[in-house]
């Protein structure tokens, strides 16, 4: 639940080496224009924020680029405007339908690889018409422990993971987020909506939007991590182990709501919520 990550937030000890090395980099890549590729999650957040101290003190321009897709929940998009606005960066906008133009319609083993090098290409592609040399993101040390295919995409086009690179884990971001007074410092991941559905599952826009507003709808209920998997027409609830019991206790309401967005089956995961459960972890 909340209370459990803001505690683990608060008793986390970030190396003074690694947050040493961390603002050093950034104030070097800050003597030039800086893109960083902004999501309003934690981890983008926290490397927005310090890109932009960097640059105040050289006088030079820090570029917060949001990706908005098909594959995104609208609400993101609304979360990265406020916070780039409260850290000062200059917000643009890019509309993608990469379903069909990164070829992943058929969500593939390889959807991250392919959705993050054509996105990223097109980030790269608007740093060079703005000027900026350095493009960054959010990946931290703890994402090389999991299954981010990602990350190879990354690394072939040169963007720069300054999170990673000091060794931040994500209770470090969390942390030195919440001591720069990030308002996003305790909020959930939020993967694509791809991430709900099976491999080689058909990927539609209306398919995502239904799995959209069923998390929206679970969210009312005071879940921090929630994540509804598709399999045809059964919807799989994931929650934190300690919120098995809402779900119980609601279930009535959430199977009538969900059985109300076209789905026939509405069942629990007893495991609990799991970042990438489809991939085994």
């Amino acid at each position: 639940m909340k209370d459990d990550m803001e505690a683990n937030r608060k008793e986390s000890t970030i190396s003074p080496a690694r947050r040493r090395a961390l603002e050093e980099w950034m104030d070097e890549s800050a003597s030039d224009d800086v893109v960083v590729a902004f999501s309003g999650g934690a981890d983008s957040s926290l490397v927005l924020k310090l890109a932009c101290e960097a640059a105040r003190k050289q006088g030079t321009r820090v570029y917060a680029v949001t990706v908005h897709t098909a594959l995104h929940p609208v609400g993101d998009l609304e979360v990265a405007r406020q916070v780039a606005g409260e850290t000062g960066a200059i917000h643009r906008v890019i509309e993608i339908d990469e379903l069909a133009a990164a070829g992943i319609t058929e969500n593939p083993e390889d959807r991250c690889y392919r959705c993050k090098h054509y996105l990223f290409s097109r980030l790269k592609e608007l740093a060079r018409e703005l000027g900026a040399p350095v493009v960054m993101d959010g990946t931290n040390a703890d994402d090389l422990k999991v299954y981010r295919p990602g990350i190879r995409a990354l690394a072939e086009l040169g963007i720069a993971s300054p999170l990673k690179e000091a060794g931040f884990t994500k209770a470090e971001v969390r942390a030195l987020a919440g001591e720069y007074g990030i308002t996003v410092a305790d909020r959930p991941a939020a993967p694509c909506l791809a991430t709900r559905f099976p491999y080689g599952t058909h990927l539609t826009r209306e398919a995502m939007e239904r799995v959209e507003a069923a998390e929206d709808y679970l969210k009312t209920f005071g879940f921090y991590n929630v994540r509804l998997r598709v399999h045809g027409d059964v919807a799989r609830i994931e929650v934190d182990e300690a919120a098995l019991s809402v779900v119980l206790e609601n279930r009535r309401a959430i199977t009538g709501h969900l059985k109300g967005l076209g789905y026939r089956f509405v069942t629990l995961d007893l495991d609990g919520y799991r970042s990438g459960s489809y991939d085994g972890d």
